[in-house]
């Protein structure tokens, strides 16, 4: 599963909590990131962007019940490995959203949205990569 991942040139492997099995994941669940125009609509595919719920004066966030369950399943895992470890920065991320009154359900779900955008990003500029080596003689 490595040396695939390796060939298909991807570098999501460099993050924390995300091994061989879990980039394979993430790259055939998402398929080509540039099919997303933004990291937000990329975050509410995978179900991770919160989804506003109002009731009279009360206003809630939960998940999107929309979208790849799988590909979710993959952040919840490496949020979940973050969060375990005290030296990724999404184990810093967590504890902040913590010391700021959320409950450990919203911070991971915050670790979810910020892990979504980081995969995006890491996705496109792998896939930039490949298009320069492909253009280069």
């Amino acid at each position: 599963m490595q040396t695939l991942v390796e060939t298909a040139g991807s570098t999501l492997m460099d993050t924390p909590g995300i091994g061989p099995v879990m980039a394979g994941r993430l790259i055939g669940r998402a398929g080509q990131a540039s099919r997303f125009p933004s990291a937000a609509a990329f975050a509410n595919y995978a179900r991770a962007a919160p989804v506003e719920i109002a009731s009279a004066d009360k206003s809630r966030h939960r998940l999107s019940r929309s979208g790849d369950r799988q590909l979710n399943s993959v952040l919840h895992t490496v949020a979940v490995v973050q969060i375990r470890m005290p030296t990724p920065p999404g184990y810093g991320y967590y504890q902040r959203k913590l010391s700021e009154g959320k409950t450990p359900k919203e911070a991971k779900r915050c670790l979810k949205c910020r892990l979504a955008d980081h995969v995006w990003r890491v996705m496109i500029a792998d896939e930039r990569r490949a298009r320069l080596l492909v253009r280069t003689p």
